[in-house]
């Protein structure tokens, strides 16, 4: 069978009871990707013009979201909190492009509500990212996005709130997906995002709720002395009724500040002591 939605890599199947686009029985298959898997170099319509996604993003990191339909309210307002915060993510290095199932000539009339949401003039219909034409739903359901639960008003399955984070090396680094019903923290993505790139330079872990500048922990398999060798700042453990040592904690690599016991101090404003 000539399958056009042909999977990365080719093993690596499930099955769906969400509809198949229109002429397309084949689709009954969508590709399940996993992290650390080199995302697909998929080409495609934008609103910036044709894209082929790993000449896009370059050396960058990138973010594909994708959303249900156009002139949607919840789309609307995700999409008007990614432009506010394209100069953050831009920062980071990291180039953003979103997914919707409806025409390049909708995206554009769309863009203007969502500058006009943002309080921005609405002349051009340009946002500070390319949104994909997807009409036919080829890349929604060749890379899983579809949600079976929500259709359009001819039954077909629309597209999930899908978040794909890919490394400059173009491979998988995580993946989100969300119903049509709930919106997205895109503050939260930022925060994810600042937690990978750490953690891909670096050899530490970071907890529940980290942000930039708060400690990190030591990973559990990381010898006491090598340890000891990699943070020079200081390595902290709470301790623990079973006696182990694996909360282990030590400053932001990136920015370093005091982590001190808590014995010690319950004062030092940049430390561990909140986390011990």
């Amino acid at each position: 069978m000539d399958l056009f939605c042909r999977p990365w890599p080719p093993q690596r199947l499930i099955v769906t009871t969400a509809s198949p686009p229109p002429g397309c029985a084949c689709c009954v298959f969508q590709t399940r990707l996993l992290l650390g898997d080199v995302f697909p170099n998929f080409e495609a319509e934008t609103t910036c013009g044709r894209v082929k996604l790993h000449e896009y993003l370059g050396d960058s990191w990138g973010i594909l979201f994708s959303h249900p339909r156009d002139y949607t309210p919840v789309c609307t307002t995700e999409l008007g909190r990614v432009a506010r915060l394209s100069g953050e993510f831009s920062k980071r290095g990291v180039k953003l492009i979103a997914l919707s199932i409806d025409s390049l000539e909708d995206h554009c009339g769309w863009s203007k509500d969502i500058l006009a949401y943002n309080c921005e003039k609405s002349e051009c219909c340009k946002l500070p990212y390319p949104i994909i034409a997807d009409s036919k739903r080829e890349l929604a359901v060749a890379l899983g996005m579809l949600d079976p639960n929500e259709k359009d008003k001819d039954g077909l399955p629309l597209t999930a709130r899908c978040v794909f984070v890919i490394g400059t090396d173009k491979r998988l680094k995580l993946s989100l997906l969300y119903p049509a019903t709930t919106g997205r923290s895109f503050d939260e993505i930022l925060r994810v995002v600042d937690s990978l790139q750490l953690t891909a330079e670096k050899r530490v872990a970071t907890p529940a709720d980290w942000k930039p500048g708060e400690c990190v922990m030591v990973p559990p398999n990381m010898p006491e002395e090598e340890a000891a060798t990699l943070f020079p700042a200081g390595v902290f453990s709470k301790e623990l009724p079973s006696g182990k040592k694996y909360l282990r904690y030590t400053p932001d690599p990136r920015n370093q500040g005091e982590c001190v016991d808590t014995e010690r101090s319950q004062t030092e404003p940049n430390s561990c002591t909140s986390l011990l």
